[in-house]
């Protein structure tokens, strides 16, 4: 008797792993709407610490309610090499990755060149190896330093499995009395679970003195 209640547990315990065998974890796959989106844009708004009007970075929150992981990164990764409005919690630290910019608040990737923005990058571009190497050039300059760049505007298209990302950008060197602009559009193709930047077209800069 004890035999055949060994047996019949023993034939349960393999009938029980043969099921979780046949488990297979099912990943929902990412789906992307085709959508046209003004993402960040600029308007000059009342200061009230200042007591004066500023021309300030807003950028569409209702947009990024929803935002698909994709565009999140592409938009992640065209703004890792220009700044939007950052500035240091608190001092700088040692390792200079406490910088908060607004696209990185606004899309939660932590501090701009921080191993947690880096990381969610990493991974996504992980079979772009020359998207790889220029996050190696990611830029943690504070919207007090001397020489930096900042957006004016971007725009977001997708369409099927492409993004675009279209922006102006403008930059300016105190030391010198320089100022400059460019326009770029980027374009993204979005492969299961990573993305490619397949093209880069960038306009010629548009230089001023002051």
């Amino acid at each position: 008797m004890k035999y055949s209640i060994l047996i019949i547990l023993i034939l349960l315990m393999s009938c029980a792993k043969k099921n979780e065998s046949k488990t297979v974890k099912v990943e929902t796959p990412i789906k992307m709407t085709d959508k046209s989106v003004k993402f960040l844009w600029r308007e000059d708004e009342y200061d009230k610490e200042l007591k004066d009007t500023v021309n300030t970075i807003f950028i569409n929150q209702e947009y990024c309610k929803n935002i698909s992981e994709p565009e999140r990164a592409a938009l992640g990764f065209v703004s890792s090499f220009i700044g939007s409005e950052c500035d240091w919690d608190g001092k700088a630290n040692e390792n200079y990755d406490n910088l908060s910019c607004k696209i990185n608040t606004a899309l939660n990737l932590g501090y701009q060149c921080s191993n947690t923005h880096l990381s969610f990058l990493r991974k996504w571009f992980k079979n772009d190896q020359k998207s790889l190497e220029r996050l190696k050039d990611c830029s943690a300059v504070p919207y007090t330093a001397s020489v930096q760049n900042t957006f004016d505007y971007i725009n977001i298209l997708t369409k099927g499995d492409t993004i675009k990302i279209t922006f102006k950008a403008s930059g300016v060197n105190m030391r010198s009395g320089n100022s400059w602009s460019y326009k770029e559009e980027d374009t993204f193709v979005f492969k299961k679970d990573n993305l490619l930047l397949v093209n880069s077209k960038e306009s010629e800069n548009e230089k001023d003195s002051f």
